[in-house]
């Protein structure tokens, strides 16, 4: 092992420890988060000033204004929070770059790189979320997912190793599998948004946005997820025509991978065709989240052409 990629080791175990304080940062920042007073609304009333009347903007209640934090959201901790992260998505990228220099082909070969990979996807798709919509709370469901991943990844084996005979299309290894941990991490967000939009009523968090947005953020990372997954299966079929002569065969982690694609499929025809929203959303979710960790783990313990990895 040459030194830049044992350097780039440590750095994926300080990504773990990274978003382990970014995760424990999002909690205290959830749990002490105090709300200011409820927003007023202005109004207008007439008076008459020297013979003339006017109107004045005078402050009335506003029930409908959304709570607002105290602290500015870019502020203290939470600024430090986003910092962990972004820095732990760094040390991520600059890990699979070293290893593909190192190898002369796309970090996707075995469980370690795609472990990685797929964290890497998680926390892409977090922080593009958290900087559109301004939610932490999403953090407590998402992060612990991409810091189990990278655990595994620095269980399993993480030596560097020539492609083996069913794998060296490099172009088509690159593809499949990123985009790949770009749906899983899509698909991760999801998961996440629906897990919260059911335990809405049940969390302590002060200040949390309005339950319905976490349905919308579950169906917009919905809608980058089933395509993906779709083009996935596409380049997977090519794949494995180039590499056994065939586009199916009902290979364990095919027919995972098919079953994935199906249940993301129905939730969006039961969305869009059926207008499925709230709990019966959330829950086709999460059940498509578990069958991407399913269909991922599945050469684990079911085997099948794709027990190499």
């Amino acid at each position: 092992m040459n030194d830049a990629l044992r350097i780039a080791e440590y750095g994926l175990i300080a990504a773990v420890v990274l978003v382990f304080v970014a995760l424990l940062s999002n909690i205290v920042i959830l749990a002490s988060r105090k709300t200011a007073p409820v927003a007023t609304r202005a109004s207008k009333v007439t008076v008459t000033v020297g013979g003339a009347a006017q109107s004045v903007a005078v402050d009335g209640p506003g029930t409908d204004a959304p709570r607002t934090s105290v602290k500015g959201e870019r502020g203290g901790l939470a600024r430090y929070a986003t910092a962990f992260v972004f820095v732990a998505w760094i040390l991520l990228m600059a890990y699979l770059g070293i290893r593909m220099a190192e190898s002369g082909h796309g970090p996707f070969a075995n469980q370690h790189e795609f472990a990685v990979s797929f964290a890497w996807g998680i926390l892409t798709a977090y922080l593009v979320v958290e900087w559109r919509y301004r939610i932490r709370a999403l953090s407590v469901l998402v992060l612990p997912v991409a810091m189990c991943l990278l655990v595994y990844g620095l269980w399993k084996d993480s030596k560097v190793e020539p492609l083996m005979p069913a794998l060296q299309n490099n172009w088509l290894l690159t593809l499949h599998v990123g985009f790949a941990i770009i749906s899983y991490g899509a698909a991760c967000v999801s998961f996440g948004a629906a897990a919260i939009y059911l335990l809405y009523p049940h969390l302590k968090f002060k200040a949390l946005p309005r339950r319905e947005l976490f349905d919308e953020i579950g169906y917009k990372a919905a809608v980058i997820t089933f395509p993906l997954l779709t083009v996935m299966i596409i380049l997977g079929a090519l794949w494995a025509d180039t590499a056994w002569g065939r586009y199916w065969g009902w290979d364990p982690k095919e027919t995972a991978a098919l079953v994935t694609w199906l249940i993301w499929g129905a939730y969006l025809h039961a969305r869009v065709a059926r207008g499925w929203q709230g709990t019966r959303a959330a829950v086709l979710l999460i059940v498509g989240f578990v069958a991407i960790l399913f269909a991922y783990f599945s050469n684990e313990f079911l085997g099948g052409l794709h027990s190499y990895a």
